[in-house]
């Protein structure tokens, strides 16, 4: 259950104690395991009489699941789901503890404070508010907190709907994280409503070559022809190649900057902060994330290694590996680690019209516009059981804050204000929709 704090809105305060659950995921199995936080997410449904379900396939891999019964059994259930996993943190790096859940100026610092510690928090009160005021939401609502999304869900997720599908029976729409926070294009603040998301594929690049001493003519040399195929693949601009969603994300940031949309980046750069995030969702994206060769500086090794971040936009996913094959060269291995599909589901709709009126009750007259992510989330997951998903975790910002660019990053962070905005636009859209 929650810690003192009791001066702190209940949002922010779930949202500390979650950051303060070290749930690092190093990806491939390494983890520290969310059962902790999982079971501090169990307690604090069952605090609202609620029955929670937990699914843990791999020791210490928690997921935690409640539903709420809604006044309308005829309707469709809504999934609202969050990860409970976070990326590492050097805590070096960072000019506070990673795993504090400090408070100061004005802000909830840590991991997970942006992805997604936060949306959880909003989640768990947003439900509270309905349930404490003996109401229900419209429809039922599925509770769900995966393990292992930082992995690709792989140990969560994954493993969740394959062998927990019940838990969804009954859904046919979900929201979850990246997605409803704002955005200042100009001088005008705009809402990104997520209703895609790309494909991921985590490969890797196997150079050889033939061992011996560091000293000696050797033009076989295995880190060299990787550092080539490395270097090709991570200096490729890949050209931008626009879908439903970004055409109408162009044309959402058109109207508003007055600008033409026929120049994707010179738009995608008129939102400041957000620029980087937006322009990767425009063309596919190939980033060199580990190198691992050698094992004494005078031994030239016969092996050598890259890691290789591929976000590719839905429907190209065989395509872009190609054209990886063409790029690196027929002298360098590739080997798909993990690979996923995109996703990409219209910005209409019930559900979709739901969002936006929630948040024009609570930030009036403040255009509400589709995108594309660039990552992705568990939503993919869920899309094998025919549940569409969307990002929705509602989060009104500063236009000054580089809220994107703290995903994955040092010193993360989340206005106190924009927690409690997300959990008061979240109550709106489970009680209304």
């Amino acid at each position: 259950m929650p810690t003192p704090g009791n001066d702190l809105p209940e949002v922010v305060r779930i949202a500390r104690d979650l950051i303060r659950f070290d749930t690092t995921n190093h990806g491939g199995g390494r983890a520290t395991g969310e059962r902790e936080a999982a079971e501090y997410v169990g307690a604090y449904l069952e605090s609202l009489g609620l029955e929670p379900d937990y699914y843990e396939p791999i020791p210490r891999r928690t997921n935690v699941m409640a539903r709420v019964p809604g006044r309308d059994a005829s309707k469709p259930a809504l999934v609202l789901h969050g990860h409970l996993d976070v990326v590492p943190a050097i805590a070096e790096d960072w000019s506070v503890d990673p795993f504090g859940g400090e408070i100061s100026d004005g802000m909830l610092w840590g991991r997970g404070a942006v992805d997604m510690k936060d949306m959880d928090a909003m989640i768990l009160t947003s439900v509270a508010d309905i349930l404490r005021a003996g109401e229900q939401p419209e429809r039922d609502l599925i509770l769900t907190f995966f393990a292992d999304e930082e992995n690709g869900g792989v140990e969560g997720s994954a493993l969740v709907v394959r062998d927990r599908p019940e838990w969804f029976a009954g859904a046919t729409e979900a929201v979850s994280e990246v997605g409803g926070y704002s955005i200042s294009a100009g001088a005008r603040r705009a809402y990104l409503l997520q209703v895609g998301e790309k494909a991921l594929a985590w490969i890797k690049l196997i150079a050889r070559g033939r061992a011996g001493h560091g000293s000696r003519h050797h033009p076989d040399n295995a880190v060299t022809r990787l550092a080539e195929a490395v270097a090709a693949l991570g200096r490729t601009e890949w050209p931008i190649r626009l879908t439903g969603t970004t055409s109408e994300l162009l044309e959402g940031l058109a109207e508003l900057t007055g600008l033409s949309a026929d120049d994707p980046d010179a738009l995608a750069d008129t939102t400041g902060a957000a620029s980087g995030f937006l322009r990767s969702t425009l063309r596919t994206t190939t980033n060199p994330t580990g190198l691992t060769a050698g094992y004494k500086h005078n031994v030239i090794p016969d092996r050598a290694e890259a890691l290789i971040d591929v976000r590719a936009l839905p429907g190209t996913e065989a395509a872009v590996l190609a054209d990886i094959r063409a790029i690196i060269g027929d002298d360098v291995e590739l080997e798909v680690v993990h690979q996923d599909i995109g996703l990409e589901v219209p910005f209409a709709g019930d559900l979709v019209d739901a969002m936006v009126a929630a948040l024009g009750r609570h930030d009036p007259g403040v255009p509400v516009i589709p995108y594309l992510m660039g990552g992705g989330t568990d939503n993919k997951a869920l899309s094998t059981l025919d549940i569409a998903g969307y990002g929705f975790a509602p989060l009104r910002l500063p236009a000054d804050l580089d809220f994107t660019g703290m995903f994955h990053g040092v010193d993360e962070r989340v206005p106190l204000d924009a927690l409690v905005f997300g959990q008061r636009v979240l109550t709106d859209l489970v009680r209304s929709y």
